[in-house]
């Protein structure tokens, strides 16, 4: 050993640069893991925390109901309830419990007063016990009510400032209250104002609301609000025999829940619900957003697989550059060992004692590396001690070839059109062979879920080598070619780069260079194809700037919205769901119900194109007033059943109470504004539509076009427009109606691109394409010092001849430019054609909000491209213009003597 450490001495520069790969690749082995754990619950963390309040709360809570008489105190003791339900979760449901709050209250009661009477307000409240309040909000005016209270004495109540204002009441108001099913009357005592220290606390939370009064929806209706009470306040309502109902909320959050335990907190939640005992109804919808973060998580960990092996294959092919680089370095040396009577292998047990000298330790501090960095886990360390086996075994084993190939008399290893052998195609011939059965058999078999598919991961790496193997076997014939132009042209530069380039045989940085291109023009192409399909979903959820949607907006509410700042257009739509499809007649066809959209189609489309939208409108939904009935668009699906019927030409849909006759004129898998997940609907024409007397369709929505409009203004547009429709004396108001949502493209779109696995799935792409450019661009700078030393003793002697610098580089660039370019357009189409081929079994309508990814070719790829070729060229020179400098080229002219 102490002769080998001498000879890594000797040697430094070859053993330092194999040290630092077989560190980069244990690194990486033992790094990517522990970062793509800690992406992923820094993902679930926002994941969960930006989900709607109403998707991450688990309430327990029983039926309104008059309380059981001589029970006692009744709050209290429920409210004790709150711990015992919480310990009987199942450990992961209970361990991602954030904040939990209790709540018990009456039914709505009918108040009276005289500071009521003297605004003639009509207002109906419940009582509401909620533990913590006071720590929570700030009084303004009063106190809290007492928790316990006297024979005769009135119910203390606590009301929120705005609420207090509204409704013309202040502390010291006294009130009337009784049950609206006529209980029995209750005196009232309002003893405190306060204000919310934080509106937004989860205590707030409950329905209807503490903090604001629902305002009445049309003429009749009552103002409704609720006053906060203490435990005495309910006790005696519920002596009285009133109504009153309980409930416990717990509200789950991604601090306490760990990314293994999500299946589990799935399960535990799901099986709360279907046991639920008599009397308690468990209501949640935190498993569907759980769910749908696991199937991102899963597709992106599927697709940083795939990336992580062509990194890792990259890097191993550069280990083995690098080993047969320092192995024919020392190739003279060898063949010494073996003519002075040493046995065939004593140069692979030679470099055997100097890898091991080398590598171990190398490797060891890239797993110390690895460990370091953030995250939780540390890989798999099998897969750490392979790595720095296999790198261990990489230079003897180069040794064992450069002496096979040195032993061969006459033999030349640069002559690319050298016939092959017989082992040399078999092998050719293995790899192409198995890639194309990897591929079929991975298209037939499809992926296995929440696992990393080895028969997945290898099928990139088999096509990009196959794909190799390929292009260097017709390399040749365009090299012929050129060779015979450029034996007609005047000059010596463009003959001497064409004819070394035809004998030059880098077979192994080829491979290596096109799997790593490879990996990196499928990073860009995956993640161009993933961006554009969440722009597709985007659009078919909002076609323009904004969405006001609503329940039924009158039809002047376009007009004000388009009188708002920055809102050039805004154009109704009517969609209803759940409807029938009848006989021309009325009679019901007997169909499944179907969804159906009422648009303006040529407004549809100037709204989308003013939005700077792509939105294809069929000419069918363009025309003008129908004679007869009127041209639809519809499902495939439903497009069968109505031809099966025979109602193509003519069906009835009643949408807001009155009949419409459709055709179907085209159909089509989807449309804007139609969820994607609905596989029965019929698209109208508005403007096809025959004239309704006295009135028309009833927006449900608004597409509104424009840019720098407040959304603020939009929603409170949208409700005035529903509170206009059920109060202009029309229509008899109903329940009251859910305020306006707006939505807009950008908040849709971001959505789409701020899901969990997102962080993961940029550092996935990012690596790739970083990494396999990088890594590129070191295969070709080991493909450039491979023949570093021919060149040296050409180039000395062509100087001689009175060759210049410059026209040696440009003779080093006709070499190499062939090989440059075969490698980097193989690489490149490879890489553009893998998703193609691995798109259907990848998953990626997980990150799209379900939309189909569809790749395309991207002309960003073809510029990517010549830029890496063109630094490839100027690396490749450099890289020589060095070695030439350490060779000192002048000592080489001696016959016999190499540097």
């Amino acid at each position: 050993m102490t002769g080998a450490a001498r000879r890594v001495r000797a040697s430094g520069g070859q053993f330092l640069l194999l040290g630092v790969l077989v560190l980069v690749a244990v690194l990486l082995v033992t790094g990517i893991p522990r970062v793509a754990d800690r992406l992923v619950q820094q993902g679930l963390r926002e994941y969960v925390a930006g989900r709607p309040v109403a998707e991450r709360d688990l309430t327990r809570s029983t039926a309104e109901a008059p309380a059981e008489q001589n029970q006692g105190p009744i709050s209290a003791a429920r409210g004790r309830d709150l711990d015992a339900f919480e310990a009987a979760m199942p450990p992961p449901v209970r361990a991602a419990v954030e904040s939990r709050w209790y709540v018990a209250e009456t039914a709505f009661g009918r108040l009276t007063g005289p500071d009521l009477a003297a605004k003639n307000l009509f207002v109906v409240s419940r009582l509401r016990v909620m533990p913590g309040v006071a720590e929570t909000a700030t009084l303004v005016e009063g106190r809290w009510p007492a928790e316990a209270t006297g024979p005769g004495r009135p119910v203390e109540v606590a009301l929120a400032a705005d609420t207090a204002r509204k409704v013309n009441l202040r502390a010291g108001s006294r009130l009337g209250w009784a049950e609206e099913q006529g209980g029995t009357p209750l005196s009232l005592l309002v003893v405190g104002v306060f204000e919310p220290t934080r509106p937004a606390d989860g205590i707030w939370g409950g329905l209807p609301p503490v903090l604001r009064v629902t305002e009445p929806a049309g003429d009749g209706q009552p103002y409704e609000m609720v006053a906060v009470t203490g435990d005495a306040g309910l006790d005696a309502v519920a002596a009285t025999g009133g109504s009153v109902r309980f409930s416990w909320r717990y509200r789950l959050g991604g601090d306490g829940m760990d990314v293994a335990d999500v299946r589990g907190v799935i399960d535990g939640l799901r099986r709360l619900v279907r046991e639920s005992p008599p009397g308690l109804s468990v209501t949640q919808a935190v498993d569907v957003p759980l769910q749908q973060f696991l199937d991102a998580v899963s597709a992106a960990r599927t697709l940083l697989a795939v990336i992580a092996a062509g990194v890792l294959a990259t890097l191993g092919g550069l280990i083995g550059l690098a080993a047969r680089l320092a192995a024919r370095r020392r190739e003279t040396e060898f063949a010494l060992l073996v003519a002075r009577g040493g046995a065939p292998a004593s140069g692979a047990l030679r470099s055997l004692a100097e890898s091991l000298l080398v590598v171990p330790p190398a490797a060891a501090l890239g797993w110390l590396f690895g460990r370091l960095l953030p995250g939780s886990g540390g890989g798999v360390v099998w897969l750490a001690l392979a790595t720095a086996a296999l790198a261990t075994l990489a230079l003897p084993l180069a040794t064992l070839g450069v002496s096979a190939v040195s032993a061969v008399p006459g033999g030349r290893r640069d002559l690319v059109t050298a016939r092959p052998g017989g082992r040399r195609l078999t092998v050719e011939l293995l790899v192409v062979v198995l890639a194309v059965l990897a591929v079929v058999l991975l298209r037939r078999r499809g992926l296995t879920p929440g696992s990393v598919d080895p028969l997945l991961i290898s099928v990139p790496v088999l096509l990009a080598v196959a794909a190799a193997v390929l292009a260097l076997r017709l390399y040749p014939w365009p090299l012929r070619l050129l060779s015979r132009v450029a034996a007609r042209l005047r000059g010596s530069v463009t003959f001497l780069g064409a004819a070394r380039a035809s004998r030059s045989a880098a077979t192994a940085p080829v491979v290596v260079v096109v799997v790593a291109i490879a990996t990196a023009a499928f990073c860009a192409v995956v993640a161009t194809g993933i961006e554009a399909g969440r722009d597709r979903t985007a659009t078919l959820a909002v076609p323009a700037s904004a969405l006001v949607d609503g329940e039924r907006l009158a039809p002047d509410t376009g007009a004000a919205l388009r009188a708002l700042p920055g809102v050039r257009r805004a154009t109704p739509v009517v969609r209803d769901t759940a409807l029938r499809i009848a006989h021309p007649r009325g009679a019901d066809a007997g169909l499944a119900a179907v969804t159906v959209l009422l648009v303006d189609g040529p407004g549809l489309a100037e709204a989308a194109r003013d939005a700077g939208l792509t939105v294809s409108v069929p000419s069918q939904l363009r025309g003008g007033p129908a004679q007869g009935p009127a041209p639809a668009l519809v499902s495939p699906a439903l497009a069968a059943d109505l031809a099966r019927k025979g109602l193509d030409g003519s069906a009835l849909v009643s949408v807001q109470g009155r009949g419409y006759l459709f055709r179907v004129a085209g159909t089509a898998d989807g449309f804007p504004l139609v969820p994607s997940a609905t596989d029965r609907f019929v698209v109208l024409p508005w403007q096809a539509l025959p004239a309704q007397v006295p009135t028309g369709p009833v927006p449900t929505a608004f597409l509104v076009s424009g840019d720098g409009f407040d959304v603020a203004a939009l929603r409170q547009a949208g409700d005035e427009g529903q509170r206009r429709y059920q109060t202009n004396g029309t229509v008899v108001a109903g329940e009251r109606p859910r305020g306006a949502e707006v939505t807009t493209w950008r908040g849709a779109r971001d959505s789409l691109g701020g899901g969990g696995a997102n962080g993961l799935l940029f550092f996935g792409f990012a690596a790739g394409a970083g990494g396999g450019a990088v890594l590129g661009l070191l295969a070709i700078a080991f493909a450039v010092l491979a023949g570093a030393r021919a060149r040296g003793q050409v180039l000395s002697r062509l100087r001689t001849l009175g060759l210049s610098r410059r026209q040696w580089r440009a003779l080093l660039l006709v070499e190499l430019t062939p090989l440059v370019a075969v490698a980097l357009f193989t690489g490149a189409v490879t890489g553009a054609l893998l998703p193609l081929l691995l798109t259907p079994v990848l998953g990626l309508a997980a990150f799209t909000g379900g939309t189909p990814v569809r790749v395309a070719f991207s002309p960003g790829l073809v510029g990517a491209v010549l830029v890496v070729g063109a630094v490839a060229l100027a690396l490749a020179v450099t890289v020589e213009t060095l070695n030439n400098r350490r060779l000192r080229l002048g000592e080489v002219l001696r016959l016999g003597e190499e540097s």
